[in-house]
This record gives C-alpha cells, sequence and structure tokens, in this order.
C-alpha cells in the first residue's frame, strides 16, 4: 500500500478525497459495486476517460487498497479489478454520492447518458 503523501492530516476528508478523489475514482468504485469487471469493460463503461488516465486512477485505487487487481497469465492478458474489503467499506458513500449528484442534474436541468441508479 503507498504511503499516504503527508504523515499528518488536519482532517479526515483531506485524506478521504485525497484517496477517492481522482477524476474518475468514484466512477470506477461505482461501476465496481457487487462485480468484478475486466479492463476492457470499465473502458466501455466509463468512454471519457483516456487508456493513460483510467490505468492511473486504477494503480492508485489498488495502491491505496480500494480495489484488487487480478491479472491472467494468458495470451491475450486478462486482468480483473474488484472492491476490497477496504473498498466496500465505501459503498454507502459512494451510493450517497451517486443520489445527490442525480438530484442535482435533475434540479439543474442537465442531462445525463446514465439513466439508472448504483445500489
Amino acid at each position: 500500500m503507498q504511503k499516504r503523501k503527508r504523515d499528518e492530516y488536519q482532517c479526515p476528508l483531506e485524506v478521504t478525497m485525497e484517496i477517492i478523489g481522482g477524476k474518475y475514482k468514484g466512477v470506477i468504485i461505482g461501476h465496481l459495486i457487487d462485480k468484478t469487471l475486466r479492463y476492457s469493460e470499465l473502458r466501455n463503461l466509463i468512454p471519457h476517460a483516456t487508456p493513460k488516465m483510467l490505468i492511473q486512477q486504477l494503480k492508485e485505487l489498488e495502491s491505496d487498497g480500494i480495489i484488487n487487481r487480478k491479472l491472467y497469465p494468458i495470451v491475450p492478458p486478462k486482468t480483473e479489478y474488484s472492491l476490497t474489503r477496504r473498498g466496500q467499506e465505501l459503498i454507502p458513500a459512494i451510493i450517497e454520492l451517486n443520489k445527490w449528484g442525480l438530484n442535482y442534474l435533475k434540479e439543474e436541468n442537465i442531462p445525463c447518458a446514465y439513466k439508472g441508479e448504483i445500489s
């Protein structure tokens, strides 16, 4: 697991946001709720993420102990991602953040391609 950037934080939210605050980290966690996904599936679910950005976010989440990465030694390589116990502890927060976002989009009359809810 990666050592935090600082040895001390003024507020627990600082470290929380440092860990899940990346551009696609919350989205990745949301997609991994109750499922294991291959890299290609995550790419399809998050089309705005460049491959470089998606790989970086996945590596950081793995380093922080939020996701598991399982590499199968086959050709072509198969990589699967799932939530760790620590990652599963974030599920209630991610669900609430998703609800807040859905309400915000509705109140502001902003269209959203994603019509479902995570649960």
